[in-house]
């Protein structure tokens, strides 16, 4: 059984984006997620560091954490810039002029103030895929508005349907519905279109993409049902956020969780047999009304025994049965192993990259690089003279890192 800790294989192809080049102004939640996509997948990614960032040692800072060893920056090499010298936007203007895509997560007006807007970019580069992601999109009152995650997923309407109780406080889901299950797949799947479109029409275009908007996009189906009556705006008395018995997570008597998600009639007549229930004497499967008690008695149930009985019983039995996994023992359970859904890179264990392709997989090209480790081998392979790099050194526009390679 292969290792999934083990360092990734020497690829067998490239990538289906092999050739694709990809500037990324840095930034934070869904424009690094959105690249390490690309790069998973085989692209050529420029990642445009703050030049003040270069061999940084000061205060921690939660939101500046340095991209060495941090999966979210793999796989693209490091060109720190002073974007407020004009030599610096000059030479990143460059680099556009080269490239397909531009990836940028700056508020609204940021990047026109620094010349770098979509409207010189495309004037440079008119193939240029000009991708642009922020909280709540580049028009309307709150465009210049800040905020996180927990803010834009909260005007979607997305987070006041998370939770198991309805007089409680919304859950919040980490920051997975707004920056990278929203966001970040929706800016990567809008640049990918207008990629593919350009191959009609010759021509770039700009990707407007909103955090909350995105939220809202995943979230069509609940708003859908909402409006049919099949989901309630009040949340924790609906089959999926916590209010059905058999769509729960249910505490083991040695401090551990099982998941359950006996929905389809079949599976749940399994489930109440494997927990010594009659179904014939039980309320209907769908009668909300009971669901609180029901999950009740469940919970009794599943309190008497510990995690390995339930697995022995409920694990592969035809059972929409899930061990609560932690994140650090994740790579290490047999279906994860078995297709090699985690490797290490530069000793940390991460996701690899999905969806796998047959015949041109995605693979991890190596792991995040500090600020302007790469700044001058970078300039170099895309076309800067020796002496044009050392004279954009020498104005401080262009900076490399003292361990620089």
């Amino acid at each position: 059984m292969p290792d999934p800790a083990s360092s990734p294989e020497t690829p067998r192809h490239p990538g289906p984006l092999a050739g694709l080049k990809v500037v990324e102004i840095a930034s934070l939640g869904p424009g690094p997620f959105s690249a390490m996509l690309f790069s998973d997948m085989g692209a050529d990614i420029v990642r445009v560091d703050r030049a003040e960032a270069v061999d940084y040692a000061g205060p921690a800072d939660p939101l500046s954490i340095p991209p060495e060893g941090i999966p979210l920056y793999r796989g693209r090499r490091s060109l720190a810039v002073d974007l407020k010298h004009p030599d610096g936007v000059a030479a990143v203007m460059r680099l556009v002029a080269q490239a397909d895509v531009l990836l940028e997560g700056y508020r609204p007006g940021v990047m026109e103030k620094l010349g770098l807007g979509p409207q010189p970019c495309l004037a440079a580069n008119p193939r240029l895929i000009y991708g642009r992601v922020s909280g709540y999109g580049q028009d309307g009152p709150l465009a210049n508005s800040p905020g996180h995650d927990i803010n834009y997923i909260a005007l979607s309407g997305v987070l006041a349907m998370i939770g198991p109780d309805p007089d409680g406080p919304p859950v919040i889901p980490l920051s997975l519905a707004g920056d990278f299950g929203g966001a970040g797949m929706a800016l990567t799947v809008g640049v990918l279109c207008a990629l593919y479109e350009r191959e009609r029409s010759g021509q770039g275009q700009v990707v407007d993409c909103s955090m909350v908007e995105s939220a809202s996009y995943i979230a069509t189906l609940f708003y859908g049902m909402l409006h049919t009556g099949h989901h309630l705006p009040r949340r924790g008395s609906n089959m999926v956020d916590g209010g059905a018995h058999f769509y729960n997570v249910y505490p083991t008597s040695d401090g551990q969780w099982v998941a359950v998600a006996a929905v389809l009639p079949k599976f749940y007549a399994n489930f109440l047999k494997a927990l010594g229930l009659d179904n014939q004497t039980l309320p209907g499967q769908l009668d909300a009304a009971q669901w609180p008690a029901m999950k009740a008695r469940i919970t009794e149930i599943f309190r008497a025994q510990p995690l390995a009985y339930w697995n022995e019983r409920l694990l592969n039995a035809d059972q929409c049965y899930s061990p609560v996994i932690g994140p650090l023992q994740a790579s290490s359970q047999p279906q994860a192993r078995a297709r090699e859904s985690f490797v290490n890179v530069a000793g940390v264990t991460q996701p690899a990259p999905a969806p796998k392709l047959s015949r041109t997989p995605g693979w991890v090209k190596g792991p995040g690089q500090a600020p302007g480790m790469q700044s001058r081998a970078l300039l170099a392979d895309w076309g800067f003279a020796a002496d044009e790099i050392q004279r954009l050194h020498d104005a401080g526009a262009v900076r490399s890192s003292r361990n620089a390679h």
